[in-house]
């Protein structure tokens, strides 16, 4: 029962598709045995566009592939150990990394740096080698850091195409529109927030000006509904009191924008969600990715759109971004230079 009421929450009605949404993806979850890529799988696994779902990690893989293997929708699922990644990725049309070390009390998203950077970094080489023309989606933290750092391996390898490689921002997306909705007292699903800038802290600028329902708040309310969309995550982190970070809601997150892009590779128009990118927005400030909405098509990246009319409140926002944002992107591309 819950398999299928669930796929019909994050599955689209067949009539949005085009008469091209007969095409279906095989897509790979790198880390499939940890918190998040757990749920994950489950989630890949009730959508219809994923013909076959391939799960890898260094621990635990065929196990979760066996068990979601069971679940009544169309897709096969197959599960590789930590000696068969090549396996694992050969064919792929999606990957989604989830793979690394969560987050505890205390630490930042950048404290993860020095570990998840290595794991991104060896997963993105074989990518890059074995199936260099998929759609690489990074859910490992920090993600203004290990974007680029992917990118930065696949343009090494000579097989990078800035318009297959995403950053999932798409928590910050979620809690926006969930806290909005709780303040306003409305249903989330009529509320749409524009979440721009980065995936940490004070990299993150939700553009509540931009939406009919966040316009009214002000003052106090304001500023304690951003500090909580930008650090979110740190109230999980809390509350599970050493026991994990954000998994569940990253997942459901990772498998709402999954969705997104696969709709957009079965031939949906006008698919457009933020995602951290590869971005022109403000690369004359040296800050060459950058989290926007963004349309998505056949190829993955089919056009970045502009920020549109910013508040003074989400101005400042920005500007407190971009140094911090720009010294994440640095950090990233420096740690592939340097490997």
């Amino acid at each position: 029962m819950f398999a299928r009421a669930a796929a019909r929450s994050l599955a689209p009605s067949a009539r949005q598709f085009s008469s091209s949404a007969a095409r279906q993806s095989k897509v790979a979850v790198l880390g499939a045995g940890g918190g998040i890529g757990q749920p994950l799988s489950l989630l890949l696994k009730l959508n219809p566009h994923v013909t076959e779902l391939s799960l890898y990690d260094i621990r635990g893989a065929p196990g979760v592939a066996a068990d979601v293997s069971h679940i009544d929708t169309k897709s096969e699922v197959h599960g590789y150990p930590a000696d068969k990644l090549d396996q694992a990725l050969e064919g792929a049309d999606v990957v989604v990394i989830p793979a690394g070390v969560p987050r505890k009390p205390g630490m930042t998203r950048d404290d993860l740096f020095n570990t998840n950077a290595s794991i991104v970094r060896d997963l993105a080489g074989a990518i890059a080698r074995v199936s260099p023309k998929a759609k690489v989606l990074v859910i490992s933290n920090p993600v203004n850091s290990t974007v680029p750092i992917v990118s930065a391996v696949f343009e090494k390898a000579g097989v990078y195409d800035p318009a297959h490689i995403f950053g999932v921002t798409s928590l910050d997306v979620v809690r926006a529109q969930r806290f909005l909705a709780g303040i306003a007292g409305v249903d989330p699903k009529d509320v749409s927030v524009t979440v721009v800038g980065g995936h940490s802290g004070a990299t993150i600028v939700p553009l509540l000006s931009q939406t009919p329902y966040g316009k009214g708040v002000t003052g106090e309310v304001y500023k304690k509904l951003i500090h909580r969309i930008q650090f979110g995550g740190d109230e999980v982190v809390k509350a599970k009191d050493g026991a994990g970070s954000a998994t569940l809601s990253m997942a459901y997150a990772g498998a709402r924008f999954t969705g997104h892009l696969l709709r957009a590779i079965a031939g949906e128009k006008g698919v457009v969600t933020p995602t951290f990118v590869k971005s022109p927005l403000f690369a004359d400030q040296g800050i060459d990715f950058f989290s926007s909405n963004v349309e998505l098509g056949p190829n993955g990246v089919e056009k970045i759109l502009p920020l549109g009319q910013l508040s003074k409140e989400e101005e400042e926002l920005l500007a407190a971004c971009l140094p911090d944002l720009k010294k994440n992107i640095e950090k990233g591309k420096k740690f592939v230079q340097q490997s």
